[in-house]
């Protein structure tokens, strides 16, 4: 266990270093590198899920190869760093208009949040970013290492949707800085294997171990939910906030492990993104039973109530735009 962390750790910092520029964000980086070792020792000492060594061990090898994997390929791109883009583009952007320096920082805090949210809920939406996303998922022992468990065309994108963001609003160097080190500590923090008193508080603000329990849930129609990166405000604006306990952990049926098969499998399309929820009838029958008694069991409304019931799960399951396909594949 020990050697993992060791790895981790130093891994860790590799990737800060690609994210943000090392002379300015050196606490930022030895104080996120410090929240990593801690989580990893509070989730093997007070574990929320009793998890298998070998399950575990495996997760962390894997991560961290997709970790280290990433960051090579990232350099080969010659990506340019968003510190060194900030920096040319602080000036230039709507956030000029601004004065006051207190409301820049909360609204590139709060517009680099709202991109993620945004970007997170299309990877599960579109099929295209779900091949991608889905070896995110595919993690069957949720623990802080998962945090990083992200295919190398996912990191593209979302540095791209960053980048752009940077552009458009002007973003500081210090702001980008102060973004990353956030967003970081709390996709660590929400991945792992813990629980802790006022968990269920601090998630009405922010995504908790919890919820992103139910986010990596093997059921479609639990996964499809809490897909904040920091504020749990996205989800409950959004309706896509979901407090439960998930069926199961990782992605349905048998999906690879290792990290070669891992980086294939980013490229491989599966019917995960518009695969059928195992209980969607159960939901539809629920619901046409709660309309049956807000009508007070009128009788002569049952096949009215069911239709109702069956359009809007679906509706709330796939979208608008796959509601008439997906009606007449029921």
């Amino acid at each position: 266990m020990l050697n993992e962390l060791k790895s981790s750790t130093t891994l860790l910092q590799s990737y800060l270093k690609w994210i943000i520029d090392m002379s300015s964000g050196g606490m930022a980086v030895f104080a996120l590198t410090l929240f990593f070792a801690l989580f990893v020792l509070f989730e093997f000492y007070f574990p929320r899920e009793k998890l298998f060594i070998k399950q575990l061990r495996q997760s962390y090898r894997v991560n961290i190869e997709l970790f280290a994997f990433n960051s090579i390929v990232m350099s080969l791109l010659a990506m340019p760093s968003l510190w060194l883009l900030a920096e040319q583009y602080s000036d230039k952007g709507l956030l000029r208009y601004i004065s006051s320096p207190v409301w820049k920082t909360v609204v590139s805090f709060l517009s680099m949040d709202l991109s993620l949210y945004l970007l997170h809920k299309a990877g599960h939406r579109f099929d295209c970013l779900w091949m991608i996303h889905k070896v995110h998922h595919n993690d069957p022992c949720l623990n802080v290492s998962t945090a990083f468990r992200t295919h190398f065309l996912e990191i593209i994108i979302i540095n791209l949707m960053k980048a752009m963001l940077i552009v458009v609003l002007g973003i500081q160097g210090a702001l980008i800085l102060v973004n990353e080190a956030i967003v970081t500590f709390f996709t660590m923090l929400h991945h792992t294997n813990i629980s802790f008193r006022g968990e269920r508080f601090l998630g009405l603000f922010v995504i908790t171990p919890y919820l992103n329990r139910v986010h990596h849930s093997v059921q479609r129609d639990e996964h499809d939910s809490n897909y904040g990166a920091v504020l749990s405000v996205w989800d409950r604006l959004f309706g896509t906030l979901a407090a439960l306990k998930p069926a199961k952990i990782g992605i349905e049926g048998d999906s690879p492990q290792g990290f070669v098969s891992l980086i294939k499998y980013g490229f491989r399309m599966t019917g995960g993104s518009s695969a059928k929820p195992a209980n969607l009838e159960v939901m539809i029958a629920e619901a046409a039973y709660y309309k049956a008694e807000k009508r007070g069991f009128r009788p002569g409304y049952e096949l009215k109530d069911w239709l109702e019931a069956r359009s809007e799960i679906i509706r709330s399951v796939y979208g608008e735009k796959q509601v008439k396909r997906k009606l007449i594949e029921t």
